[in-house]
């Protein structure tokens, strides 16, 4: 099995001025050009990157979909590597051929396929970008990126590079969600005016955490990647990281983007107008920068004038909370699992629908009338794993239609995220402009969409030309 150093892989990522991979970069090592067209029968090789977590529901997964080969892993923990591998001899999947510490290095391999991203929030656009750019098509965990100004760039690739790119957002394959959203689009609760998304999870405080050396077996620079370099903790690391502004989103990018996503969806909206978000950190003395408690506000101009436009709520709550719209369980388990209410509720002029997330049931229940009579209901299988072998099958056929969770819908739907997060972080409410994708005069906003107030760290950073 190969295992590269992880030292320094530079020389395959020349940068100049605000340039960063360039095509012609790409060229001179041979990582551009075409590609081998995959047909109905060949089997799909894929590689990895990132295994702490939901990593390693991909690698299980996709050793579900036919005719796919797990065949690289990429970690830059050697010993979360070395445990997944012992996970994989334990439940008898196939080894990869070949392991890595450097996505770089991956990504010279010709033989791959595919790669699926699941890193830290800061790694995935640059990750996606980079596999856009050596001829690979990309599975990308949600977020798909860490500020807009990513997630535009990461869009440009694709299309530049004609590359597949699927989005996390696993709900956009729900057999349950997939009906739910075109009784809405049939009338079923009327004319839907408002969704609103809920993030209610029960989760302790992360404590402090002192600087200490980088564990053995970890390359520190690697793993943080295009956000700044500092010391070592454990709160800044595997998971906790979600609350901390320079590697992720907070609740609302970590849980919540999932049911902003569906709220958008089922709402049939793009880019919203207006953004307001407040909220802050609630009850505990503790490490963590993002807030536990937020309320956002969406503002969607329609055709036909003020009476037309529509709204969208999402809220996180980190603590106690109530059951609604039936979403999650009525009591509190053993290990506080019971007590998550995730999901959304849509509001139309002739009743309700909620629909949970597939952590808590991946259900759709309608209400109808004056009354609330209870109307249609559907629960199926989780979708993380339609939503693998839905990429897979577009990998396949080019057919960029059939993807379930386009990097373009992503997008706008990160772009939610971002403005709420930009609109808490500021303190005022945003005016957004949908055709150019800016803030209306507020320079200090547009800068903390494009580069989240934290720059990027050489050679870790996203080209201006992709």
């Amino acid at each position: 099995m190969e295992k590269d150093s992880g030292v320094s892989r530079r020389d395959f990522l020349k940068t100049s001025g605000r340039t960063g991979v360039s095509l012609a970069a790409l060229s001179a090592v041979g990582l551009a050009g075409p590609r081998k067209i995959l047909g109905a029968n060949d089997r799909v090789r894929v590689a990895v990157c990132g295994l702490h977590n939901r990593g390693w529901d991909h690698v299980r997964f996709y050793n579900k979909v036919p005719n796919v080969q797990v065949a690289a892993l990429c970690e830059v923990d050697d010993n979360v590597l070395r445990k997944r591998l012992a996970d994989m001899e334990k439940l008898g999947l196939p080894k990869p051929e070949k392991t890595y510490v450097d996505v770089r290095k991956l990504l010279e391999d010709k033989s791959i396929d595919a790669i699926s991203v699941a890193t830290p929030n800061s790694w995935h656009s640059l990750m996606a970008i980079w596999g856009c750019q050596a001829g690979k098509d990309v599975y990308v965990e949600k977020p798909c990126s860490h500020n807009w100004w990513e997630g535009r760039q990461l869009v440009r690739a694709a299309q530049r590079y004609n590359r597949v790119v699927q989005h996390g957002t696993q709900s956009r394959s729900s057999r349950s969600a997939i009906e739910a959203v075109q009784r809405l689009r049939d009338g079923l609760i009327g004319d839907v005016y408002l969704a609103r998304g809920l993030c209610f999870k029960r989760r302790n405080t992360i404590g402090r955490a002192p600087i200490e050396p980088v564990p053995a077996g970890v390359n520190y620079d690697l793993w943080t990647g295009p956000a700044p370099l500092e010391p070592f903790t454990h709160n800044r690391f595997h998971y906790n990281w979600h609350w901390f502004w320079d590697f992720g989103n907070g609740d609302l990018g970590n849980q919540g983007i999932h049911q902003v996503d569906n709220a958008r969806w089922g709402l049939g909206v793009g880019f919203p107008n207006k953004v307001s978000a407040i909220g802050g950190h609630f009850m505990f003395d503790d490490d963590q920068q993002t807030p536990n408690t937020l309320n956002c506000a969406f503002e969607f101009d329609m055709p036909g004038g003020p009476s037309k436009r529509k709204m969208i709520e999402f809220e996180v709550r980190h603590w106690i909370t109530n059951r609604e719209g039936e979403i999650g369980t009525p009591a509190l388990g053993s290990h506080g699992e019971g007590h998550n209410v995730v999901g959304n509720i849509y509001y139309g002029t002739n009743g309700y629908m909620s629909m949970a997330d597939e952590d808590v049931g991946d259900q759709y229940r309608a209400w109808l009338g004056p009354d609330a009579k209870p109307g249609p209901t559907d629960q199926r299988a989780p979708a993380f794993l339609q939503n693998v072998a839905n990429f897979i099958d577009v990998v396949r056929s080019r057919k960029m239609g059939d993807l379930n969770a386009p990097i373009t819908e992503a997008h706008i739907s990160c772009t939610l995220m971002h403005l709420a997060n930009a609109s808490y972080r500021l303190g005022r409410t945003l005016n957004f402009d949908p055709e150019t994708q800016q803030v209306t005069n507020d320079d200090e906003a547009n800068r903390l969409l494009r580069d989240a107030w934290r720059g990027y760290r050489r050679p870790f950073y996203i080209p201006e030309d992709v």
